[in-house]
């Protein structure tokens, strides 16, 4: 649409998460500092959270992407106990009958554990928006890490939530679970520094590279309009974008800003802002 008029190859500010635009802000590199320690000090269960829009799918995926082990990626957790084992079963190449009784299936997926621990292999269970699940598949979880020789931890669990994972394992009745967690990270909004640099990031990893596409007041305008969530800072910066195109200017300005902002539920609008809008 406007990546020719602005010298892009491709969109820069899609809302696909795609690890080639992963970019290092303190909190995100922080997270992923911790998972990677952490994994390999072969810890149980690490749990990182976030608000809605914070990247932490794309930080999922770029765990997964970096893991040197044998991996089970679970990215919609609404299920059974049984739909969960049988699932793990399927990531780790177990073939088990879905008629197969729990009991089996776990027998079966305990019986690939040892295999991959006597190659010498680590194996990582990832489970994305982990608040959607059920206290009986919380369980279920939990009994999944029982497996272990006795030296050795078969299967590590990364946890990636909304902050209402935490209020979930918050009940007593999750106690034993909660205390297994050994590492655990927030995922922070990008401050004002890390906001722009996000945007030149993007627009350079997207074929630019000239001078800044954003004026400096167009960019303090999405800083305090997005609250730092990079969803809702790429939804801005790519309306913003759009607004430029149509107006056939070379830069986004304020006025585009502002448009792109007026345009957007759940963007922030100070009460100075009001009066622009």
């Amino acid at each position: 649409m406007y990546e020719a008029h602005f010298g892009l190859r491709e969109a820069p500010f899609s809302l696909t998460p795609n690890t080639h635009y992963f970019m290092r802000a303190p909190s995100h590199a922080d997270a992923l500092e911790l998972l990677l320690v952490a994994l390999r000090e072969k810890e149980g269960f690490i749990k990182i959270t976030g608000e809605v829009g914070t990247g932490k799918t794309l930080l999922c995926r770029l765990l997964l992407n970096e893991l040197d082990a044998t991996t089970a990626w679970i990215p919609n957790p609404s299920l059974s106990p049984e739909s969960l084992y049988l699932a793990v079963a399927d990531e780790l190449g177990v073939s088990v009958d879905d008629a197969a009784n729990p009991h089996r299936v776990l027998k079966a997926i305990n019986e690939r554990l040892i295999e991959c621990a006597e190659a010498g292999q680590q194996v990582v269970l990832v489970i994305d928006e982990a608040q959607a699940m059920s206290f009986d598949t919380l369980e279920a979880l939990r009994l999944l890490t029982n497996l272990e020789t006795e030296t050795a931890r078969l299967l590590q669990v990364v946890l990636f939530g909304q902050p209402e994972l935490d209020s979930l394992l918050a009940q007593s009745s999750l106690r034993q679970l909660r205390q297994r967690i050994t590492f655990q990270y927030r995922l922070r909004p990008l401050d004002r520094d890390a906001t722009a640099q996000y945007i030149r990031h993007r627009l350079a990893q997207a074929g630019h590279n000239g001078g800044d596409l954003f004026d400096a007041r167009a960019l303090k305008l999405l800083t305090k309009a997005s609250g730092g969530i990079p969803r809702l800072l790429n939804i801005l910066a790519h309306k913003s974008l759009l607004s430029a195109w149509g107006a056939g200017q070379g830069k986004v300005l304020r006025q585009h800003a502002l448009q792109a902002i007026r345009d957007t539920e759940g963007a922030r609008r100070p009460g100075w802002m009001e009066r622009w809008l």
